[in-house]
């Protein structure tokens, strides 16, 4: 396929050509109706002219005889100009004027006429004096009229310097018609042009990163027009696919780094029950020990099939207007033993009667993640007592949920880091967990349309959710 006939594919191209022919068109009539308009114009200007002359003519000859109208005839006729007259007797025979002769039928029937005409002309004077004599040859269109004494008077005027203006008005047309067709494909093949390679740019893109090439972004310019603008929304959209396809890679690794030793004790322990020697307390340990790590196991991959339905956003319904401050108050009272039974205090401030639309399920699972992070690492280095605040307040159009405690805290450069996937800042990993809680709490947030930080909480940490009001 030729090079044109891709070009012409293209619904670029085609709606600029669609544009052209319906601007060259609009061009052309309009053109069209300017000439005609001014060929008419000048028409009725000549025949206002003969009927004025005509009119005139009758006056001179009722008011002041037929000597001042033959006065009159003879001295408009002696004058350059498009004028043609003739004036004859009853018998139409010439008497004065510039044309000697004139059909007869214009003469018999009194009316508008037009016809082929001579004249002399009379141009300069030869080498001896003697004045050249010239016809100038022509087409009139003449009013003839009988004049009350019988005479007869035809006054006209040549159309071949109208003709030659409308020829002028023509060839200005066919030139401003060529002129406008040729600007008109100028203007469309750069307009063409100029988006057909906005258009590639995008193409090119999109190949790279189809090839493999992630990090490439459709580039984006100083004009701010809509190319950029889709640009730049493809470039957010690459991002978070770049982020995305990032996480589920980090997602895989820790998947296979953390679930290889539960399961490699679950296959231990299994061996251990199957052993010819193997007494029934070992086999009952041993089933003891399976059925934990399952359960650990289940948990794990519960919690990352809640994180996957809160990234993914709402099902219809899932949000519903529910009382959060009777949610926080379960859970905070929920885990008071469990804090109590860790030598941890736990406080709580909680406003009453606030509402949200949301997801009770997610908001509760949040909440006892928070608590049971804080239940988990509230213990202070000075060997103190550990303690736990549990807070909910709303202001400024959101609601807040705070959950801080006194323990060792996290460093400022981990705080982002602790809110992904499978991240856990203890390299023992002698403390029981999967790294989930957290990334579960601000897949909540993204879900609700808030956020959820870390903060200093001098000492320890606070963990604060913050969701919108509406």
């Amino acid at each position: 396929m030729s090079r044109f006939a891709e070009v012409w594919r293209t619904s670029t191209v085609r709606l600029t050509a669609t544009f052209i022919a319906i601007f060259s068109i609009f061009a052309i009539l309009l053109m069209a109706f300017i000439g005609w308009q001014s060929s008419i114009t000048i028409q009725r200007q000549q025949t206002d002219d003969i009927d004025r002359e005509v009119l005139m003519f009758r006056n001179i000859e009722a008011n002041q005889g037929v000597r001042a109208l033959a006065f009159a005839v003879g001295r408009l006729s002696t004058q350059p100009g498009p004028g043609i007259y003739f004036l004859g007797d009853a018998a139409g025979l010439y008497l004065l004027g510039n044309v000697f002769e004139v059909p007869p039928q214009v003469l018999v029937e009194p009316g508008v006429y037009s016809f082929d005409y001579e004249r002399p002309s009379l141009i300069g004077d030869s080498a001896d004096g003697d004045p050249d004599e010239h016809v100038q040859r022509g087409v009139a269109v003449v009013r003839s009229i009988a004049l009350d004494n019988g005479m007869r008077l035809v006054v006209g005027r040549d159309v071949v310097e109208r003709r030659g203006y409308s020829a002028i008005i023509l060839q200005s047309f066919l030139v401003g018609v060529a002129g406008i067709i040729l600007f008109s494909l100028i203007a469309g093949g750069v307009t063409a042009r100029r988006v057909l390679r906005r258009i590639d740019t995008i193409q090119q893109t999109s190949s790279k990163i189809m090839s493999g090439n992630l990090s490439e972004r459709v580039p984006v310019t100083d004009r701010n027009d809509e190319f950029d603008a889709l640009a730049t929304n493809l470039n957010a959209m690459l991002d978070r696919i770049e982020k995305l396809l990032q996480g589920l890679k980090e997602v895989t690794d820790n998947v296979a780094h953390d679930l290889k030793t539960p399961l490699t004790r679950l296959r231990n322990q299994a061996e251990a029950a199957l052993r010819e020697h193997a007494s029934e307390d070992t086999r009952e340990k041993a089933l003891e020990t399976v059925i934990a790590e399952s359960d650990r196991l289940i948990r794990t991959f519960n919690a990352l099939l809640m994180i996957a339905r809160a990234e993914a956003g709402a099902p219809s319904g899932s949000l519903a207007e529910i009382n959060v401050s009777d949610i926080v108050a379960d859970v905070a009272e929920l885990y008071g033993p469990v804090a109590e039974d860790a030598g941890i205090e736990l406080s709580s401030d909680i406003a009453p009667d606030i509402t949200l639309k949301a997801n009770r399920e997610l908001i509760g699972q949040a909440m006892v993640n928070l608590l049971e992070n804080a239940v988990k690492y509230a213990k202070p280095k000075d060997g103190s007592i550990g303690r736990i605040s549990v807070a909910l307040h709303q202001a400024d159009g959101h609601v807040r949920f705070v959950v801080g405690d006194n323990g060792e805290g996290i460093p400022e450069a981990d705080r982002a880091r602790v809110l992904e996937r499978f991240v856990r800042l203890e390299t023992s990993r002698s403390e029981p967990g999967s790294g989930l809680g957290l990334a579960l709490v601000n897949a909540v947030a993204r879900l609700h349309g808030g956020d959820f930080r870390i903060e200093d909480n001098a000492p320890g940490v606070r963990a604060v959710l913050a969701l919108p009001a509406n």
